[in-house]
């Protein structure tokens, strides 16, 4: 096994105990293909930017050193893409989400997040799947996926919403959503994945005037956290300092709560390196868990490839994540 792609799976070693939670170990019956090897080939995939599980078959067919990556022996066949649909709804979000903690652990320990500022946002993902000709608010084929704002238009899909460090630009928690529902739903429980992620590090918690709430904005204030978010022009601030945002984008205020806002732009970049480098958007499944498991694979590829560079002695590289291919 060789270059930084080994070492990445080799991290997963470690993840063992949890991969195999939802098989059994003995008894009759025909033994499970290897999870952990499993999981494996799922991260090789975002990492090869692989577009789907039949093209990832194919290529463990024929690439020898790929089945030696994610452990399949001479004699064994690839694993099919059936296994790993079944392997993706065994494991479930609840497991990945359990996983990435456990990253996000071990780089906090090393010192590669600091959790000082932490920044929130939402993207869009697109729905596989058209609109319900019956109610063109939903899909036809994904019945949880929902018509909503993505850029300056509206589309059918879902929103993942993110808790990134703005130091590292590591995502530090997950939460998935029907495109149609609003951030300052979803902010509260990201919150307290976060706070719980950093064991209360957290001092400023920034976003754009969406997550602009009283209510919001007191939950924040309450974990001993600053919220540095703008007011849009229909609510009254209630503090003596504040941030207003004109159409171009533009923040007005005094200038420690700009600088402090300008770290927005962290969670922006990470999100563009999981849509474009670890095929974020490219999926092929339907229904709200399996889009927040496909988000969470991307998302645990990442950290993953964080504490690869750490490992290597190379904390530059945290964010480097061309370099495994």
């Amino acid at each position: 096994m060789n270059g930084r792609l080994g070492v990445v799976l080799v991290c997963l070693d470690d993840l063992e105990a949890v991969v195999w939670e939802p098989y059994r170990h003995g008894g009759a019956g025909r033994p499970p293909r290897n999870p952990l090897g499993v999981l494996k080939a799922l991260v090789v995939k975002r990492v090869r930017n692989i577009p789907s599980d039949r093209e990832l078959y194919r290529r463990l067919w024929s690439d020898p050193e790929l089945r030696e990556l994610c452990d399949i022996e001479d004699y064994e066949k690839p694993y099919h893409p059936s296994q790993l649909t079944r392997f993706r709804k065994r494991l479930g979000p609840e497991r990945l989400e359990r996983i990435m903690d456990g990253l996000v652990g071990k780089l906090r320990d090393a010192g590669a997040v600091k959790g000082d500022i932490v920044v929130c946002d939402a993207t869009f993902i697109k729905a596989y799947s058209k609109r319900d000709p019956k109610d063109d608010s939903r899909g036809y084929s994904d019945r949880e996926a929902r018509v909503g704002r993505a850029g300056k238009t509206y589309q059918l899909g879902y929103k993942l919403h993110l808790a990134v460090d703005a130091h590292s630009e590591l995502p530090l928690a997950v939460a998935a959503a029907p495109a149609n529902e609003n951030e300052k739903k979803h902010a509260p429980k990201l919150l307290e994945k976060a706070v719980k992620a950093l064991n209360g590090r957290i001092n400023v918690l920034v976003a754009d005037p969406q997550y602009s709430s009283r209510r919001l904005r007191k939950n924040i204030s309450n974990h001993g956290i600053k919220p540095v978010i703008p007011y849009p022009t229909n609510q009254k601030p209630v503090e003596e300092e504040y941030l207003r945002v004109d159409k171009s984008f533009r923040a007005h205020g005094p200038e420690r709560l700009k600088r402090l806002y300008a770290h927005k732009a962290s969670v922006e970049r990470t999100i563009s390196r999981l849509k474009q480098h670890l095929s974020l958007e490219n999926h092929r499944v339907r229904g709200l868990r399996k889009i927040l498991t496909h988000a969470l694979l991307c998302i645990i590829t990442m950290l993953l490839s964080a504490l690869t560079a750490i490992k290597l002695g190379k904390p530059e590289q945290i964010r480097a994540i061309t370099k495994l291919a």
